[in-house]
């Protein structure tokens, strides 16, 4: 009987000992949005490169308008660095714990990072929602949720100044109404308008520091009916910045 009790306690402790190690080294727990189930790396690919490349494009660095592909190459590792630094973690360029534990925390149940919301860039002219544009309806979804987590990185740059975005997407009719073309980036879900809260910075550090967060265009101060806003937008292989008040 004695020696039945130790066998039970000390398979007891074994498994107790295994349970520690596991948690030491299973990547994160369980998230409402996404989550991730493996380490990743350079060399990495799939679905859950591009989950976190949403979220780590706005680190890619200075004029680098990073893609989402799902494949871990250096623009990706470059990213995660960046982003481990900005938030105080180990800078190794490796997505594993700390990253992922980091990234749940930003982001809410409906995936939207934690100081944008849905409600902000839904559409415009009164109408709400995210049909009516050039492109599907989850297509537009997915453009906005990459612009919301680089406006995320351009906020926590600046040192986590509250930003409002004031234009996200728009429906053709509604581009239109208020002069553009019908066919503009805001009705792909790929460009949102931001602009300070309650005067709290200017629209030229906005745009200034928009530069290195992956947008591949911006237009602020000094560009046709910009001096108001500035506007940013995620369109692929595209480099084209212009806010000439801004020295830009």
């Amino acid at each position: 009987m004695r020696r039945r009790l130790s066998t039970l306690l000390a398979a007891i402790a074994l498994a107790m000992t295994g349970l520690v190690v596991l948690s030491s080294t299973t990547p994160a727990n369980a998230d409402a949005c996404y989550t991730w189930s493996r380490t990743l790396k350079a060399g990495a690919t799939g679905a859950d490169v591009s989950q976190l490349q949403i979220r780590v494009a706005g680190w890619a660095g200075y004029r680098t308008n990073m893609a989402v592909d799902g494949s871990y190459g250096p623009q990706t590792t470059t990213a995660v660095k960046n982003f481990q630094a900005a938030y105080g973690l180990s800078a190794d360029g490796v997505a594993g714990p700390d990253t992922f534990t980091k990234l749940y925390g930003l982001q809410k149940d409906d995936c939207s990072p934690a100081h944008f919301s849905w409600t902000e860039v839904d559409g415009g002219c009164g109408v709400g929602g995210y049909s009516g544009g050039s492109v599907s309806s989850s297509t537009v979804k997915a453009n906005l949720l990459r612009a919301m987590w680089r406006a995320e990185a351009l906020r926590h740059r600046m040192g986590d100044i509250p930003l409002r975005v004031t234009s996200g997407f728009r429906s053709q009719s509604c581009d239109r109404s208020v002069g553009g073309s019908g066919t503009g980036q805001h009705t792909y879900g790929r460009a949102i308008d931001v602009v300070p809260v309650n005067g709290n910075t200017t629209l030229c550090r906005i745009a200034q520091a928009a530069r290195y967060v992956s947008f591949g265009t911006l237009l602020g101060p000094g560009y046709p009916d910009h001096n108001d806003h500035v506007h940013v937008d995620i369109r692929p292989d595209r480099i084209f910045w212009s806010a000439p008040s801004c020295g830009i």
